[in-house]
């Protein structure tokens, strides 16, 4: 079952793709997209569609600013706000799904991890994480995976955002031959993702 709609944030609306799978699923997986980019990036529809198939309900959450029709993407801050206000209001709506973890690629992924401890996530997948500017090496976000929650991070070894170090309780999985798009072997990614969820229990 497939539903969209558009939820008020602080920030505008945003807008939530959600696809539920026929039995009634234990785990949401809520998605965010990467900076410029929409929630159809094949990663993420890839991940969808089988997470879909090993029974976890998926929240695809497009930001207020792509909603609005802007590329360039808000500011740290009123990302995360937009993010938590659909995210919360998600929950509510499927109060009877215990497990909620949340995710994204690239922006998308950092916003999760940023917010997964405010929201009670159970754990965090995240996409092509962008661990440094190519031209600022100097400025690591490594800090923003260190959530105290089970995270997988699915990153390619030619990924000019570099690739982040495993940690404790954070797995880092490095896809061969992947840039930061991660289209090459969109499906695998997804299996590698779903195998994760199923090892935490989080699948049907």
């Amino acid at each position: 079952m497939r539903r969209s709609d558009e939820i008020d944030t602080p920030r505008g609306p945003a807008r939530a793709d959600v696809d539920l799978p026929h039995s009634e699923p234990a785990t949401l997986l809520v998605l965010g997209h990467g900076a410029g980019g929409d929630v159809d990036a094949p990663d993420l529809v890839a991940l969808r569609n089988a997470a879909l198939g090993a029974g976890i309900g998926v929240a695809r959450v497009t930001q207020p600013y792509r909603v609005a029709g802007r590329r360039a993407p808000a500011p740290a801050g009123h990302l995360d706000e937009a993010w938590t206000a659909v995210v919360g209001e998600l929950m509510r709506r499927h109060r009877s799904i215990p497990t909620l973890v949340v995710g994204g690629r690239s922006s998308g992924a950092r916003v999760a991890c940023r917010t997964a401890g405010a929201l009670s996530a159970s754990g965090v997948v995240a996409l092509a994480f962008p661990l440094r500017p190519p031209r600022a090496p100097e400025r690591s976000r490594a800090a923003e995976l260190e959530t105290g929650l089970p995270t997988l991070v699915v990153n390619g070894d030619r990924d000019p955002f570099g690739v982040p170090s495993a940690g404790p309780r954070i797995r880092v999985e490095v896809r061969p031959g992947e840039r930061h798009d991660l289209r090459r072997d969109p499906v695998g990614i997804a299996e590698v993702v779903v195998d994760w969820l199923r090892e935490r229990g989080w699948t049907a």
